[in-house]
């Protein structure tokens, strides 16, 4: 009991500490890549805490996989190099033993994974691409972002306001740089507009500016100031919405068998079956000298990790490509890694060389 008790708290501890690190470097290199995508006008900055939300939600189950392997691994290398492992094992605790704790370390762990991957994850990801749908079919003063040329879709047009309003209908300093005729020309302006027609016309109207029109390399530029001026916003047809096999839930998949949806529902299946794998291949794995360096194991679990991953991704295109059938690609790879996690066993519970040395 007593056994069990404290090996459950270490494991939980340090699942807790492995997750906050994970969940930072997956915040972090995400916001870094939305506030860039931001920076150059591709997304409107108040769009990216939305997107960091559907993409917590769609990495968590991997984080939440990586987290259990690393805890078991990390509180049972500590065990090792404390000469801890032999006080539990003279007290009649084997490798075996330590089966039972993992488990039910692992079962609720293993169940979030299963309904993330399963129902949650599915769903935010329809959430983000219905979202970028609406940013990708708003028209072209929509997606202005402040301090940020935007060129129009149609690319006539180049906008740059200083300042937008929250509802998006007053700015502020705004310049315009449109080609008309074979003539280019560009329209500044202190503040401005925009402007609705009962037709539905978006206009976006200026006060209070002035227009500069020539051709480049001549001296017939002309001056024209004006008290308001409305630039038509064309809108673009709206894109019909196509939905990726990612973003279809797993009854869908399920209801309609193709090779492609086959290969992602092997993914989502495989995400909670390689989590329990992993965290029992954690305990052969943790077997460290005491003088070795803390964080020796930790450098053969990250490869361990990211070959096991890799393999259901090629199983999965296999599937997909049909190279393979999805009855066998759906469990070739796990089988294969259950195989050495029980070779990884006899091999640290001496049973291999034993025989071997029959």
């Amino acid at each position: 009991m007593i056994f069990m008790r404290s090996t459950l708290r270490e494991f939980a501890a340090a699942g807790v500490g492995v997750f906050i690190v994970l969940l930072a470097i997956t915040f972090t290199s995400q916001l870094i890549r939305l506030l860039g995508s931001a920076a150059r006008g591709r997304i409107p900055a108040d769009a990216v805490v939305t997107l960091m939300g559907f993409s917590a939600l769609g990495y968590l189950s991997v984080l939440l996989s990586a987290t259990l392997f690393l805890a078991v691994l990390l509180t049972m290398t500590r065990a090792y190099r404390d000469s801890e492992m032999v006080v539990w094992q003279s007290s009649g605790q084997g490798l075996l033993a330590w089966l039972k704790p993992v488990l039910l370390f692992a079962v609720p762990i293993v169940a979030s994974v299963s309904v993330l991957s399963l129902y949650l994850t599915p769903w935010a990801v329809t959430k983000a691409e219905q979202y970028r749908h609406q940013l990708e079919n708003r028209d072209d003063v929509s997606a202005i972002a402040p301090g940020v040329f935007k060129e129009t879709k149609r690319g006539d047009r180049v906008f740059f306001v200083e300042k937008l309003s929250a509802d998006l209908t007053q700015v502020a300093n705004v310049f315009v740089h449109s080609e008309q005729n074979g003539k280019q020309g560009v329209m500044v302006a202190s503040r401005g507009y925009v402007e609705t027609t009962p037709e539905g016309d978006r206009y976006l109207v200026m006060l209070n500016g002035r227009r500069y029109e020539g051709t480049p390399g001549q001296a017939d530029y002309r001056i024209v100031s004006f008290e308001r001026y409305a630039v038509l916003v064309e809108r673009e047809e709206s894109k019909r919405f196509m939905p990726s096999q990612k973003s279809q839930s797993t009854d869908q998949l399920l209801a309609q068998p193709t090779p492609v949806h086959l290969a992602e529902l092997a993914f989502r299946i495989g995400l909670p079956i390689s989590s329990i794998v992993l965290a029992f291949m954690a305990i052969p794995m943790s077997a460290v000298n005491p003088r070795t360096g803390r964080f020796a194991n930790i450098i053969m679990a990250v490869p361990v990790f990211m070959i096991y991953s890799n393999l259901v991704s090629m199983s999965q295109a296999w599937i997909a490509q049909e190279k393979m059938p999805a009855s066998i690609g759906m469990w070739l790879v796990h089988g294969i890694m259950f195989l050495v996690l029980v070779v990884l066993f006899l091999w640290r519970m001496g049973k291999l060389r034993a025989w071997f040395g029959r």
